[in-house]
């Protein structure tokens, strides 16, 4: 598994819950707006200045943060 920095894994993570908040409420300008900036901070990201990222690494990240982002949104037992 890859590993990314901190500041990226997070950004991604921000943004499949920025994501999921706009399917719930969908037509909510401020989160298409941070949407938008999440995403180009993600593409435009330093990590990625040696190599552009292929499929298969965005998917990596995409798991990655999505893993992340269950385990801390789960409700104590």
């Amino acid at each position: 598994m890859r590993s990314f920095p901190d500041d990226l894994a997070h950004a991604q993570q921000e943004w499949h819950t920025t994501y999921r908040q706009l399917a719930e409420r969908p037509g909510h300008t401020d989160l298409r707006r941070r949407l938008y900036r999440l995403s180009v901070h993600l593409f435009f990201h330093p990590h990625w200045q040696q190599r552009r990222p292929g499929p298969a690494a965005w998917q990596e990240l995409r798991v990655l943060s999505r893993s992340a982002g269950t385990t801390s949104e789960r409700p104590p037992r």
